[in-house]
């Protein structure tokens, strides 16, 4: 079995240094990948010179979240959010291309009312179609993450198999699926048997130690098999590191030693 190329998730990882820092912490580590949802705090233009300096690349990040102070997780699944969506996704794509960002994540949004689903479901549709017209314009690929209410109460794209309705519905050749291993064991999918089955609609991979959300090796999540997984099913993405350090980063690597 190849050992996965990992990502550095900046969001999660490397906190105790201040986003323009942690980019160097990353390569330090050992890390030739990382990735941000969030990283607007920073310029583009920054964000490519610390890649370029460190010798990263700079996997994924998410379209503008909305309104942080109001809960808001996406925009993508809101309806009468419709403008607000298509300008995020301007100024998301604008900011992706100017970072190097090879993936973008179109994050769906909350709907807290179980009347508005079937609603949100046609402006999510509509919206994430529209953005992979544009994505295509540029070039770019969309990633659909499945987040569950563990993790995001009322989350619009809140399962595995949610996500692939949505990918099927839309058809775009662009749109990929960004597989979490934790939230879909969180759900109580088998990650190994989803993987091995859907490995050709995976773009990217995020996994945490389950429960608990901390490194491999601190729950009780079999890495050694979904790693086997991967590699069978052709998987030749990186393999994000969206998990919490139990305690300061650097300190919960070792874990790395035993994938090689």
């Amino acid at each position: 079995m190849s050992t996965p190329v990992y990502s550095a998730h900046l969001g999660y990882m490397f906190t105790e240094y201040p986003l323009e820092e942690r980019f160097a912490a990353a390569a330090r580590a050992g890390f030739t990948h990382v990735e941000h949802p969030g990283p607007y705090a920073l310029p583009a233009a920054r964000v490519r010179e610390l890649c370029a300096e460190h010798a990263l690349t700079f996997v994924q990040m998410a379209l503008p979240a909305g309104d942080p102070a109001r809960g808001e997780k996406g925009l993508a699944a809101l309806p009468g959010r419709e403008e607000e969506f298509r300008a995020s996704v301007s100024a998301g794509f604008d900011y992706a291309q100017a970072a190097g960002s090879h993936y973008v994540h179109v994050m769906s949004g909350v709907v807290a009312d179980a009347a508005q689903r079937d609603t949100a479901w046609s402006t999510y549709t509509a919206n994430l179609g529209i953005a992979c017209e544009e994505a295509a314009r540029r070039g770019m690929t969309l990633l659909v993450e499945p987040i569950g209410a563990a993790t995001i109460a009322n989350y619009f794209i809140d399962h595995p198999y949610t996500a692939l309705r949505a990918l099927e519905e839309i058809g775009a050749p662009n749109l990929k699926l960004l597989f979490d291993a934790f939230h879909a064991t969180n759900a109580g999918v088998d990650a190994n048997a989803f993987m091995a089955e859907h490995a050709a609609r995976v773009a990217h991979v995020h996994i945490a130690d389950h429960p608990g959300r901390h490194e491999p090796g601190t729950g009780a999540f079999d890495f050694t098999a979904f790693f086997s997984t991967l590699a069978q099913a052709g998987y030749r993405g990186a393999v994000g590191l969206e998990y919490i350090p139990a305690a300061e980063t650097e300190a919960g690597l070792g874990w790395r030693r035993m994938f090689g």
